[in-house]
């Protein structure tokens, strides 16, 4: 009989997250580090971080350098880091790659996303309740699909309580510039919107619409603290369950490739509690909508939707299949605003 020391302990998983932000307090890569925070709580785990990592060749070697520390499991949470995280899957056979927002795909890298259309058509219907001035302002980041999508289904959800309802688009061209932010929510706030929303990374939105007296509606996390006299309520992230799903799978040896949507239906996408401002009847229709959504008894992109020309988009009985919605371009009627 063969006598030894005590068996080795199992090498801990090593998970890795890269943040186009700072955490802060608020927003995109706060969000995803409340998953990370989940995922380390994982028997087994390890996690690290980098935040604030430009998109490009800053993210190619930040990227490089986890793969290379032999990371098991890496996540890129910004739609700029797809080529650059693509690049060093196929050197990195044996790592799995996760990269959100994007599409491209690897034998070791996946993609993900959630349906945040769908928590954007509900605070879209809020916005368009609470409205006087029928103007309601988006402070946008990028023109990509992904952007596009959430302010086609924000004023969706408006113009369904508010026919009269405007969404008029402000293009920041950044993912995190708070000066910037701030600046293009006065210009908005200065061709009469009564009523502010963001795809943006800090509360600066929300904080212009407070000192003008007007409310606002947050993204990403519950921005209520920064804006409490205007927040009315915020189209959120809860990552937890994906990210923790993720690792599981990664650890069991389950994993496999893929593009990953899910919907309100999984609590990954959500909207944050309301405030005292709002009317407990639109709370009510809200509420019912979303239940509505979760069941899958109702959905955003179904037709007649017509485009800002007018242009007949998704016919009347017809819903927008996956594919279109990834790649959609273009603004339906009542948003004011270019696509560039």
């Amino acid at each position: 009989m063969l006598c030894g020391g005590p068996a080795p302990e199992a090498r801990e998983m090593q998970v890795g997250f890269i943040y186009v932000s700072p955490i802060g307090d608020a927003g995109w890569s706060y969000a995803h580090d409340l998953g990370r925070q989940a995922v380390e709580k994982l028997p087994g785990v390890t996690t690290s971080y980098v935040e604030a990592v430009k998109e490009g060749p800053d993210a190619e070697r930040v990227i490089l350098n986890m793969a290379r520390k032999g990371y098991d499991l890496i996540f890129a949470t910004s739609y700029g880091y797809m080529d650059p995280m693509l690049k060093v899957a196929k050197r990195f056979p044996k790592t799995v790659f996760m990269h959100c927002s994007g599409f491209k795909t690897a034998p070791n890298m996946g993609n993900y996303f959630g349906r945040m259309y769908q928590a954007r058509y509900l605070t879209g219907m809020v916005a368009g309740a609470m409205t006087k001035s029928n103007v309601i302002g988006y402070v946008a980041a990028f023109p990509i699909p992904e952007v596009i999508r959430g302010i086609n289904a924000f004023a969706l959800g408006a113009r369904a309580v508010n026919p009269k309802a405007q969404v008029r688009v402000v293009w920041t061209k950044s993912w995190y510039d708070p000066v910037t932010e701030k600046e293009a929510a006065k210009s908005l706030l200065d061709v009469g919107a009564d009523v502010l929303t963001q795809h943006q990374d800090s509360p600066s939105a929300q904080e212009a619409a407070q000192e003008k007296g007007v409310y606002s509606i947050g993204y990403n996390s519950d921005m209520s603290k920064f804006a409490p006299r205007a927040h009315l309520t915020a189209a959120i992230w809860n990552w937890a369950p994906f990210y923790v799903e993720t690792v599981k799978k990664v650890q069991n040896h389950t994993w496999k490739t893929g593009s990953f949507w899910p919907g309100i239906e999984t609590g990954i996408v959500d909207i944050a509690p309301f405030a005292p401002m709002v009317p407990e009847e639109v709370q009510k229709r809200v509420l019912a909508m979303k239940e509505d959504l979760k069941a899958g008894r109702a959905d955003v992109f179904v037709g007649p939707v017509r485009d800002q020309s007018g242009k007949m988009r998704i016919p009347a009985g017809q819903k927008a299949a996956d594919k279109d919605l990834l790649g959609m371009t273009w603004f339906v009627e009542g948003v004011i605003g270019t696509v560039e």
